[in-house]
């Protein structure tokens, strides 16, 4: 498959692999609402966010939107968008690796962008996820007005769309309730009991000999499928249509043949790859939005309108899932899905996620009534948390941390040893979970109490004696060992030392 070459694109594409596992740390202050909630707002640099989360969401995020900058050579008050072609490349690459690794199987990204880099990233997309997994290009109506001292006025940017598994997100993905104007196309002319109908069409593209079968009109008039066309289905189909009262000629009665089909039994429409504004909002709709949230005379360039993302969310996500945005912005992302039941994880490196997102999601959390509130019914409720990027989980040289707690070495084991993230609810013990038939085993930071030896972060028969019982092969990390080979054997223990053998990347 071709690749995009940029300057410094190695570099670009090792990334992930530099990046350090950091910690969480909450800060409660600008909290709000039930913790217990699992929605997170991270301050912090994303790269240095989306890998810390991996021991605990790969796999697990249901939808990722983001609003990158678009390098477009302007400049905004809270982003630097005119970033150099090669260095906007090279942030975006290693984070779309992050991004596809905590998608869920049957998960999607859209990525909101303008022309002036939306054909560079498509390229960069298509190696990540691979091209067979590019789901559409949707055109997105982002203004209704014209620029006149424009040499072509610009109307649309693009959503990016992406599945980590195209053929499980299909069958997943969410069709569009029809709207007013969608309905107004179903009509009875004849009164028909059954409600409000629209005629389809019979005959269909290509020919086939045994779908070519003459077709008597109400008036007897013989009819046979136009030109190069077929009718859509069998004789014995048309026959069965015509006993069920739904075939129609038309007016007149000898037209050519069509079918009723019923609002009540019209399913929801399937999505199309063009967004007008009156469906999804435009940025002056966003901007009003953002103004109510903070005033005028403490604006967000350029942020999206919440029902752009409520399309997105209601197409790709149903509630209780999880949504990921890593260039939160505004918080727009985090609103809309917290409005529509959804949990949510926004990352923002900025000092507005402290000044714009932290508050509007305390807003939301109170029950402000902007934005797609009154459409979904929103009243408050539900809560988040507040993090900040704290130190490495290691250091240069591979040692542990003295301020990471059991929890956060516990997570980072599991994922390194089994590939998946470990479970939040899980309760504080040395015996981490099992893995294919494997049990894995912690002993850091006294878990089992300081009156054994080194705190119990040794493995000798009084520490085996106390941990949790499993009948089958076990990996123990621990400080040290007081077992010989033939007792580790005997006993189907594979010890790994901590620090040394823990992999941190």
């Amino acid at each position: 498959m071709p690749t995009l070459q940029w300057l410094d694109d190695g570099q670009a594409r090792r990334a992930v692999e530099k990046v350090p596992y950091r910690m969480l740390r909450p800060d409660d202050a600008l909290s709000c609402g039930d913790l217990a909630a699992e929605n997170m707002l991270i301050q912090g640099d994303n790269l240095d966010a989306l890998k810390s989360l991996m021991p605990y969401v790969a796999g697990r995020v249901k939808c990722v939107f983001i609003d990158p900058p678009y390098n477009t050579g302007s400049a905004f008050e809270h982003y630097d968008d005119n970033i150099e072609h090669s260095t906007w490349l090279s942030l975006m690459y290693p984070r779309l690796e992050l991004l596809r690794d905590l998608l869920a199987e049957d998960g999607s990204v859209w990525v909101s962008i303008d022309d002036n880099e939306a054909h560079y990233l498509k390229v960069i997309m298509d190696e990540v996820f691979g091209r067979k997994n590019f789901v559409a290009t949707v055109l997105w109506q982002c203004r209704y007005s014209r620029s006149n001292d424009a040499s072509i006025s610009l109307s649309h940017n693009f959503l990016l769309v992406y599945a980590k598994d195209t053929e499980k997100w299909k069958s997943v993905r969410n069709r569009l309730e029809r709207d007013e104007k969608q309905a107004a196309q179903y009509a009875n002319p004849d009164n028909d009991p059954r409600g409000p109908w629209r005629a389809i069409p019979w005959d269909a593209p290509n020919l086939r000999p045994n779908l070519s079968y003459p077709i008597t009109t109400p008036s007897g008039k013989v009819r046979l499928p136009p030109p190069g066309r077929h009718w859509s289905r069998t004789e014995d189909q048309w026959l069965q249509i015509v006993a069920d009262g739904l075939g129609y000629f038309g007016k007149s009665g000898d037209g050519a043949p069509s079918f009723k089909q019923f609002l009540r039994d019209a399913s929801a429409i399937v999505p199309n790859t063009w967004w007008s504004h009156e469906d999804a909002g435009h940025t002056d709709e966003a901007k009003k939005e953002i103004n109510v949230l903070f005033g005028a005379d403490n604006p967000f360039d350029t942020p999206k309108p919440e029902r752009l993302i409520q399309r997105v969310l209601q197409i790709a996500t149903n509630p209780g899932d999880l949504v990921l945005d890593s260039f939160l912005g505004s918080g727009t992302t985090a609103a809309v899905a917290h409005k529509m039941g959804r949990r949510w994880i926004g990352i923002e490196m900025g000092a507005h996620a402290e000044s714009h997102c932290a508050p509007r999601l305390k807003k939301v959390v109170e029950g402000e009534q902007g934005g797609i509130s009154k459409a979904v019914g929103w009243a408050g409720g539900g809560g988040f948390r507040f993090f900040r990027l704290g130190e490495a989980v290691f250091d240069a040289y591979g040692a542990i941390n003295p301020e990471v707690s059991f929890e956060a070495l516990a997570a980072h084991v599991w994922f390194s040893e089994t590939g998946t993230p470990a479970r939040r609810d899980r309760r504080k013990s040395p015996l981490l979970g099992v893995h294919n038939g494997t049990a894995y085993y912690l002993l850091y930071n006294g878990i089992l109490g300081d009156k054994r030896t080194a705190g119990g972060n040794v493995l000798n028969s009084a520490v085996y004696a106390g941990l949790p019982p499993f009948d089958g092969p076990k990996v123990i990390y621990g400080e040290w060992c007081q077992w010989g080979a033939e007792r580790l054997k005997r006993e189907r223990v594979a010890f790994k030392q901590t620090p040394y053998d823990i992999r941190v990347r």
